[in-house]
């Protein structure tokens, strides 16, 4: 038998242990998918990689589930973060979903001069990761940081992690990152409205900060997180092979 639900368990996954779904999850599993005892399920917990679990009991409230056997081991993404300027929520939440399909190993919000947006429920935006990494077959949740002013976020930032900026003002051709070292990078996206000089040009000073254009359209800020983790893992994270 094929199962026919993937879900993300917090709880421990190995040969016997038992399941206890929360009472969103066992109204999902048992009234929704009308799961009974005895049918199966992809469980992951971002830790354990992907297992079988079995239905053993069948409750809208509760239920339970045994784990059987292993599907696939956990798959790190690459040492790759996201930092993006939060604009309006429908295409807020399509960044952090995308990312989490992409294989971003973190997801951080970041306050801009030029963010509209001053307030993220931290918690609602998790919990897409969750969902997204349930649809895609991921088995690692990117964790998802509270919005954090950009400033303060570059003030302690650790050279040894590399950031790919994405200038608006470079439009034209697209940029190779070939020659590129490897190794801990993060993305990052502005607002709507761009950066402000000042942080154009306080960004330009950092010599871990490699500017780049995607290319000859100026791009709306949901397509450039998709554009620039593409560019990024085509060359050099996990699509790029060794």
């Amino acid at each position: 038998m094929t199962p026919k639900v993937r879900l993300h368990l917090d709880q421990p996954l190995a040969p016997g242990q038992l399941l206890a779904p929360d009472r969103d999850q066992a109204n999902y599993l048992f009234a929704v998918m009308r799961l009974a005892p005895g049918d199966l399920i992809l469980a992951f917990n971002g830790r354990d990689g992907e297992w079988v679990a079995e239905v053993t009991q069948a409750s809208k409230r509760g239920g339970a589930l045994v784990v059987r056997e292993q599907t696939r081991p956990v798959q790190l993404p690459p040492d790759l973060w996201l930092l993006f300027a939060p604009i309006k929520k429908a295409r807020t939440d399509f960044i952090v979903e995308k990312a989490t399909e992409m294989g971003a190993a973190r997801i951080l919000p970041v306050q801009t001069d030029f963010t509209n947006s001053e307030r993220l429920r931290q918690d609602r935006l998790q919990a897409h990761a969750l969902e997204a990494a349930e649809q895609c077959g991921g088995t690692y949740v990117p964790e998802v940081a509270d919005l954090q002013p950009l400033a303060k976020l570059l003030a302690s930032w650790d050279p040894a992690r590399r950031i790919l900026w994405c200038d608006e003002a470079r439009v034209g051709s697209v940029h190779s990152l070939k020659g590129l070292e490897r190794g801990p990078w993060a993305i990052l996206i502005g607002p709507e409205g761009g950066f402000s000089p000042a942080e154009q040009a306080k960004l330009a000073a950092f010599p871990f900060v490699t500017p780049v254009s995607l290319g000859p359209r100026i791009l709306r800020a949901d397509t450039a997180a998709v554009a620039a983790l593409s560019l990024w893992q085509a060359e050099l994270g996990d699509w790029a092979g060794a």
